[in-house]
């Protein structure tokens, strides 16, 4: 499908396109998100991208009230915390993102295996232009 390396500026290169791509192993068929160009199941490196449909359920979550220096300047502290998590993908694979459109005041509301569908989040800094990984409930 695609000619990139399997490495982690190939997949923000992806991102950046809104475009959510694994990789997957042509001996077992094991998916992983962000891509890897060897399979830890059977040790092979015949990896192919794939594109991912974007939709799948939240198998973890914690919600940030500390975050770092760049989610300060977005606005995020102890008053307005946000939500990371691990997404189990329809295909199989697993990935970890940030979640949006849940109510972080009331983790007792966002449920583990919750539908969600991807959501691409950027950011600008100054003639620099960033892509996110973010999921929200579908």
């Amino acid at each position: 499908m695609e000619s990139r390396p399997f490495s982690d500026i190939s997949y923000e290169l992806f991102l950046n396109e809104e475009k959510l791509m694994g990789s997957r192993c042509q001996g077992c068929g094991k998916q992983y998100v962000p891509p890897r160009s060897i399979c830890v199941d059977c040790y092979r490196s015949d990896m192919q991208w794939v594109k991912m449909k974007g939709k799948g359920r939240l198998a973890a979550f914690t919600c940030i009230n500390i975050p770092p220096p760049f989610m300060i300047a977005q606005g995020y502290n102890r008053k307005n915390p946000y939500c990371t998590g691990v997404v189990a993908l329809e295909e199989g694979a697993r990935v970890d993102a940030r979640i949006e459109g849940v109510d972080c005041a009331k983790p007792e509301d966002i449920k583990v295996g919750m539908p969600l569908k991807v959501k691409y989040l950027h950011r600008e800094e100054g003639d620099k232009r960033e892509t996110y990984l973010a999921f929200e409930p579908e």
